[in-house]
């Protein structure tokens, strides 16, 4: 018999945000792996908590939860950023295979809750790839479960389409626009910001659209002119993860006619 591992994408923070394919999913896992984090909040640790206790039902025997103390991520201090990243990346690989051939029995299934999609920007869904394919001896098959990610619920957020007629949308991380907005890239969502790469480019012609904590009560919405708004972003973005402890939040910069 094989096994199953299930990633199931939870949304970006509304929990209604959530597919009856995910539902039916948490009804049917054996085994809750979760990624206990270094720096890890109490509000997104609590919202997969509640996800469990909503959906849940009642007549299913009580799901076994694993714990997976996630390593250190030197990245954020190191400079060779990819090395540091490769070495993070075989660690979850080797401490998640464990843990999985260790929980889950022949005919069962093991689950993770993954904010957003787990198809964008998520590291779950290669690691649990590699773990699959090294497990000869007890097959492992992994399914995905897509959720609303951050992009889509971004774009929902502001009523904007993501795309506009006859032009394609990028996904990048900030680091990559360091330099600024490439001139053949009209749109381009920006993930993992950390450092407000918005607030130090070149903003002409550029127009930013910028949501944090989205669907939750806390929501954040700014747009406008980079120019005009990028100080005000900086000042908010600052203020809030002061005031939780965290953030998350993500934006589109858009090109406009000059």
């Amino acid at each position: 018999m094989t096994r199953d591992v299930v990633l199931i994408g939870i949304g970006a923070g509304d929990p209604n945000w959530i597919t009856l394919e995910a539902i039916n999913a948490i009804n049917a896992i054996d085994v809750l792996f979760v990624v206990v984090k270094e720096d890890e909040y109490d509000e997104p640790v609590a919202f997969r908590r509640e996800l469990m206790a909503t959906h849940r039902r009642p007549d299913q025997p009580p799901v076994r939860v694993v714990e997976l103390q996630d390593p250190p991520r030197p990245w954020r201090s190191t400079p060779d950023y990819p090395a540091a990243v490769k070495l993070w990346r075989q660690q979850r690989f080797e401490q998640w295979g464990a843990a999985i051939d260790e929980a889950v029995a022949d005919g069962e299934t093991g689950g993770f809750l993954v904010w957003g999609d787990p198809s964008l920007y998520e590291s779950t869904l290669a690691i649990v790839e590699r773990i699959a394919e090294a497990a000869v001896e007890r097959p492992l098959v992994v399914r995905v479960i897509p959720g609303i990610s951050c992009v889509l619920a971004l774009a929902a957020r502001h009523r904007i389409p993501l795309n506009r007629q006859g032009k394609a949308v990028q996904i990048s991380p900030a680091r990559l626009l360091a330099n600024g907005v490439p001139p053949e890239v009209d749109d381009v969502v920006v993930m993992l910001d950390g450092k407000q790469t918005f607030a130090h480019i070149d903003p002409t012609n550029l127009e930013i659209y910028w949501g944090a904590y989205l669907g939750t009560p806390d929501e954040i919405l700014l747009s406008g002119p980079l120019a005009e708004v990028r100080d005000e972003v900086a000042r908010v973005r600052a203020e809030a993860a002061e005031r939780k402890g965290w953030m998350f939040d993500t934006y589109l910069l858009r090109r406009v006619a000059g």
